[in-house]
């Protein structure tokens, strides 16, 4: 790892931790987070050059709260600030508190938008500038902030308190948190628009905040996101061509699979399931198990995941549970079997525009020996994806089944 990189991994990780303390003392979360951001931008300029300080989380909490200072003194109300400026200059908060964990609950308060909540936990969390957020959901830097401000500006407004939720709420709260670091996953693993297949920055940044999370809440459903995250990530190496197409689950060369990141998913779940009720990141972990121990398609243990489906179907029922368990279904009895699945979801307005249900139509379609529909199926699915690589591996789908 290069020197550049140390930093700026060192920089991800102290960010959180910065200003978790600053607003803990401060409130004003949106002055907060922008003067932490000025001290990564600082250290990020200097670092490289100077070396870094013996205590780096220090050395930025003191650039920060300079930085709240300027700021404070150039505001028109002045003189209200006078005495909190005159504390803060004359005696600095200790720093050994890490409140990264009260952070992520409040960029994830359940009154903020997903799109804010993403935002927000990337930038006051991950330690990402907003132009690497723009770039990564592919909007415009502009748009990107207006939205990192607008919820700022709602966290200022609703007055909310930098405090852990109570304990009564703590657990639904936890599943916001945890939902939002998947959605980063997801998206990082799965573009769903643009040129490429993945988003490795997202993926990693992704995998990052859940080991964090992990480490602050070692609780089973966090351990089955961790686990599900390495399981999944481990197959990225063989998921595309040189060229960047896209190669099936069952078309890829397993050897190529991170095998490190296999063995630790699998006793991560494997030392969680079963220790507590299972919730559905959990299952969605065992799933991934089955798949990445298996030494090639063929050996896939397919009842299991079946019934592993059955329990997450009736757990967590979703469409898109459905729509993989319908692949299960027709792996165990057959693509007729899989097919007739389909038809619970098929006047579901949430897949209504998703290219999923016909790509995975067209596939068991294929299955079934239907050539005719299995491309008309491949061809509609292609029409629906903003993802450039799921469009071509579609297309040469319905390609090589001809006419």
């Amino acid at each position: 790892m290069s020197p550049d990189q140390r930093i700026e991994d060192l920089l991800r990780e102290l960010a959180p931790q910065v200003l978790g303390a600053l607003v803990r003392r401060h409130g004003q979360f949106d002055a907060c987070e922008d003067a932490v951001q000025e001290a990564l931008l600082a250290a990020a300029l200097q670092w490289p050059s100077d070396g870094v300080p013996d205590d780096p989380r220090a050395w930025l909490h003191t650039v920060a709260s300079r930085r709240l200072v300027d700021l404070w003194r150039s505001e028109s109300a002045r003189t209200r600030r006078e005495e909190q400026v005159a504390a803060l200059e004359v005696q600095q908060e200790p720093v050994d508190t890490d409140d990264t964990l009260t952070l992520l609950f409040l960029c994830c308060h359940p009154s903020l938008s997903v799109p804010s909540q993403l935002a927000l936990t990337l930038r006051a969390v991950g330690g990402l500038t907003t132009a690497e957020i723009a770039k990564a959901f592919l909007v415009p830097e502009a748009t990107m902030a207006q939205r990192i401000s607008r919820a700022k500006s709602s966290i200022r407004a609703s007055g909310l308190r930098f405090d852990l939720p109570p304990e009564a709420e703590r657990g639904d709260r936890l599943k916001v948190v945890m939902h939002v670091l998947y959605l980063v996953f997801n998206e990082g693993y799965v573009a769903t628009s643009g040129a490429t297949a993945a988003r490795t920055d997202l993926t990693a940044e992704a995998i990052r905040l859940t080991r964090l999370l992990h480490r602050l809440v070692p609780a089973a459903e966090v351990a089955g996101l961790l686990a599900l995250m390495l399981l999944v990530d481990a197959r990225r190496p063989a998921r595309t061509t040189a060229d960047g197409s896209l190669v099936p689950l069952d078309e890829q060369d397993r050897r190529r699979w991170d095998a490190a990141l296999v063995a630790e998913g699998i006793a991560l779940i494997s030392a969680t399931l079963g220790t507590a009720p299972g919730g559905p990141y959990q299952l969605q972990a065992a799933i991934a198990a089955v798949h990445d121990e298996a030494p090639d398609a063929a050996s896939t243990d397919w009842p299991q995941i079946l019934a592993l489906y059955d329990v997450l179907a009736r757990l967590s029922p979703s469409p898109v549970v459905t729509l993989n368990r319908a692949v299960a279904v027709a792996m165990v009895h057959g693509p007729e079997a899989g097919l007739a699945e389909l038809a619970w979801i098929e006047d579901d307005e949430r897949m209504a525009r998703n290219h999923r249900l016909d790509a995975v139509r067209a596939h068991l379609l294929e299955l079934a020996g239907d050539v005719q529909g299995a491309r008309a199926a491949y061809l509609r699915s292609a029409r629906l994806t903003a993802s450039l690589p799921e469009q071509r591996h579609l297309l040469l789908r319905a390609a090589r089944l001809g006419d």
